[in-house]
């Protein structure tokens, strides 16, 4: 008989997000003369950049005729496109082959793939509050979870653990939710202890273009010593609008090796045996987006949320409210005034001024008394969310 997986069962209900729809829902049948201003949304709001759509439509053309046809691409990623995102790295003082680059088809997809690559043995370390599929995928993997716990104190910004170790770390620079950036001093200190203790980091940097700060590392492979701990994965969906088109790129140094094997062969293996590549299309535009113009306009694309969120957190200073993030990353991380707590604060906003925020509680137990904004709505309705908050907490 088919015995299911039973480490499904072991997952508790994703009732954030349905929490949310099923609130917001209520409120406007009952309300339906009121329209609400989203600060929660993780999704993009501006289109893909010019760059990018006339690599589409190019790439579409190609496909009409025989001469440039293309059918099935390499599994790892075309060498037109992993020559192109070594190159980028290069610009940032990383070395870096274009085998050691593989294709992807979004950062969520290999957050769960990569956990192949490791035996359900290994347990796996989570900075808390964190993004929940960390958690999840590791569940269903039937590892053992230890929670690594930040706050304020700290600034969302924990260190390693002096008392206990595990095959697997999850970082994630600039953080989702906190929007909190560890410095290079900072990761050095998780790297140095990767590699103390033979741990891998899994290091998601799916909104490092929101750095600007010259200070802050971009990459985890600007640390000393992490050819040899981590695999970094990167997503263009945030990037340059990419959540509806899929695509991102998954680093892993020929240097690794845990028990005498390569994780990049492996993954070379994982990746052969699993799909069937992305697609030349989809891999054509993700090329745009490295070009010098299509560097360009996707700065341009990442100013404007960028200026949501100094509106935002110029309001929250206005109202003396604590929060991190909003300075090098699209999420502001805020702590819930007068002691409330997020669900409490969440249905606050929403009945005062019809703000939708995500509350903290559901990014993990350390998240309670908190609640994220995200920056990529629309600059009207940024102000006006602004503008209502100033209004509700006192600002002056």
């Amino acid at each position: 008989m088919m015995k299911p997986n039973p480490h499904y069962g072991e997952l508790k209900d994703s009732y954030l997000f349905a929490g949310i729809a099923k609130k917001t829902k209520t409120y406007l049948e009952e309300h339906p003369e009121k329209s609400l201003l989203r600060l929660g949304i993780g999704d993009v709001s501006l289109p893909l950049c010019p760059a990018v759509i006339e690599a589409l439509h190019a790439a579409v053309d190609d496909q009409s005729k025989k001469e440039t046809f293309h059918g099935y691409q390499p599994e790892c990623g075309a060498p037109f496109l992993r020559e192109t995102i070594a190159a980028h790295y290069s610009k940032r003082n990383v070395k870096l082959t274009p085998e050691e680059a593989f294709v992807s088809s979004g950062a969520s997809d290999e957050l769960g793939d990569i956990l192949d690559l490791f035996t359900p043995e290994n347990a796996a370390m989570v900075l808390e509050p964190a993004y929940p599929a960390y958690l999840d995928a590791s569940v269903i993997a039937g590892r053992k979870i230890i929670h690594v716990p930040a706050s304020t104190e700290n600034g969302f910004l924990p260190g390693p653990p002096k008392d206990e170790t595990a095959g697997l770390i999850y970082i994630c620079s600039p953080n989702n939710p906190t929007g909190a950036v560890f410095s290079k001093r900072q990761l050095q200190n998780w790297v140095d202890y990767a590699n103390e203790t033979g741990a891998v980091i899994i290091f998601d940097a799916a909104y490092e273009a929101y750095i600007e700060d010259p200070s802050l590392p971009h990459s985890i492979f600007e640390l000393d010593g992490a050819r040899t701990c981590a695999i970094e994965i990167c997503s263009l969906s945030k990037t340059a609008g990419f959540t509806g088109t899929r695509m991102g790129y998954t680093v892993i140094p020929m240097e690794l090796n845990r028990g005498g094997m390569s994780l990049n062969a492996m993954w070379v293996r994982n990746r052969t045996t699993k799909t069937n590549g992305v697609s030349y299309i989809l891999q054509r535009c993700g090329a745009a987006v490295f070009t010098n113009e299509g560097q360009r306009q996707i700065k341009e694309q990442i100013a404007v949320y960028k200026k949501n969120a100094k509106t935002v957190t110029e309001a929250l200073d206005k109202c003396g409210v604590w929060y991190t993030g909003g300075k090098n990353a699209p999420y502001i991380w805020l702590k819930c005034p007068g002691g409330m707590g997020s669900w409490e604060f969440f249905d606050y906003l929403l009945n005062e001024i019809q703000v939708v925020g995500t509350p903290g509680e559901g990014f993990g137990k350390c998240g309670e008394g908190f609640v994220r904004f995200s920056t990529f709505g629309s600059p009207e309705d940024t102000k006006e969310a602004a503008k209502r908050l100033t209004a509700l907490l006192g600002g002056k």
